[in-house]
């Protein structure tokens, strides 16, 4: 079965755990240890129902203070789909975690309030999903019980919203009108609105495309380990093993080797003790090449016709996870893909202010903040632009005393 991975985001108090909480309720993908621990809860919402979120609180403090700290994910099916649900936190203090829960994710859920419309979280957020390149949106007007199920007031947010979405350049956007709290479109169509024609929330998670990168010009294979037996059965065995991040390979494709750019023939594709003539993204495999060239690990094979990007200096956006400042004069390590090498920040161009996608001009770049830098690392990375291949696109920054990932670069631009 197909699995889709979605994020849920909003301002605090928008609903989001309730909606997931919903989600799994109504759809009866709640274990039985669950489903008990919510009768026994003493936790009610105001009209006296179990209160939903309890579902995705999962921290004590998050518990407590009836808010969502960290990442929350949560696994359920339908007859036609997996879900991974990444509940990520609405608090600006939490951007990191919900920049690590939207980097695998192929859909996101923004929540608004209908009461309140389009507010600073919701920019903030929205930004996020736009620089982390999620094909898929779902804006979720949440607590329309609130508002007498008004049609004009989820039409006013929509065209609000779609400002937005037109400066941020979000394309494949779906509007839906919801109550998470009472049921309204979350998996059932609503009996409230009959105004809206459109699918409930459940409905178009189903249906949604998931866009696989399978192309030719985006094939992708971090070499993760070169295969020499060197017993007297395989005296001569060579392959080179890795998970394609993106793409597809054949028999007899020209592929290149980099950063090296040596350039040989597939000969042989081997997954699973098996041959065979093609392999996509997302199989790990062993190739063959028709040449003995230098390959090692931390390398990328690719297709000879569709080249990406090789720099040592590279422009990216960067956001920053650790509690310790960016320090431009330390030497970090950057891993991208399989390889590890060592960086330094050269340059911070600029930070960018999420919530009103202002520019700030100044060096300090602290825990959450969200930037754009110029990177200049000790070997060659070939790497594609991430708005156009994620995969192949980003990477993390560690701090080599510590061994903490400090952040989290979506590489944009070699600079010459």
């Amino acid at each position: 079965m197909e699995i889709l991975k979605f994020i849920t985001t909003g301002s605090v108090d928008d609903g989001k755990s309730t909606l997931i909480g919903r989600l799994l309720y109504d759809s009866e993908s709640i274990l039985a240890d669950q489903m008990e621990a919510l009768q026994r809860s003493n936790r009610k919402n105001d009209d006296g129902t179990i209160d939903l979120a309890i579902l995705t609180d999962g921290l004590k403090a998050e518990r407590e203070q009836g808010i969502t700290i960290d990442v929350a994910y949560k696994y359920f099916q339908t007859a036609q789909r997996k879900f991974i649900i990444a509940d990520a936190p609405g608090h600006i203090q939490y951007t990191r975690n919900m920049v690590t829960g939207a980097s695998n994710s192929n859909l996101a859920i923004i929540l608004i309030d209908a009461r309140k419309g389009v507010v600073e979280q919701t920019i903030r957020h929205s930004f996020l999903v736009s620089l982390l390149a999620l094909p898929q949106v779902v804006i979720c007007i949440n607590k329309m019980d609130m508002v007498d199920y008004d049609e004009a007031t989820f039409t006013q947010i929509v065209d609000q919203y779609k400002i937005l979405a037109a400066k941020l350049k979000l394309e494949n956007i779906v509007y839906i009108p919801v109550s998470a709290l009472k049921g309204d479109n979350i998996v059932y169509e609503s009996f409230n609105m009959t105004w809206y024609n459109g699918k409930s929330l459940l409905e178009h998670l189903e249906t949604v495309e998931i866009p696989v990168d399978d192309s030719s010009a985006h094939a992708r294979l971090p070499v993760q380990w070169v295969v020499r037996p060197q017993t007297e059965e395989l005296h001569d065995y060579r392959g080179y093993a890795g998970r394609i991040s993106s793409g597809n390979f054949k028999v007899n494709d020209a592929v290149t080797v980099l950063p090296s750019g040596f350039s040989s023939v597939i000969t042989k594709i081997e997954l699973l003790d098996k041959e065979f003539n093609e392999a996509v993204a997302g199989q790990s495999v062993t190739v063959h090449l028709q040449d003995n060239i230098d390959v090692s690990r931390g390398d990328i094979l690719v297709k000879s016709a569709a080249l990406p990007e090789v720099s040592q200096l590279i422009e990216a956006d960067l956001c920053w996870m650790d509690t310790r400042a960016l320090d431009t004069s330390l030497t970090y390590l950057i891993q991208h893909n399989s390889k590890v090498t060592r960086c330094r920040i050269q340059e911070v161009l600029y930070k960018f202010n999420i919530n009103n996608l202002e520019k700030i001009y100044e060096e300090e770049f602290k825990l959450n903040d969200i930037g754009r830098i110029i990177i200049k690392t000790a070997e060659p990375l070939a790497f594609d632009v991430y708005q156009n291949n994620k995969a192949n696109g980003g990477a993390i920054i560690i701090d080599s005393r510590t061994n903490v990932t400090v952040g989290a670069l979506m590489l944009r631009a070699a600079v010459n």
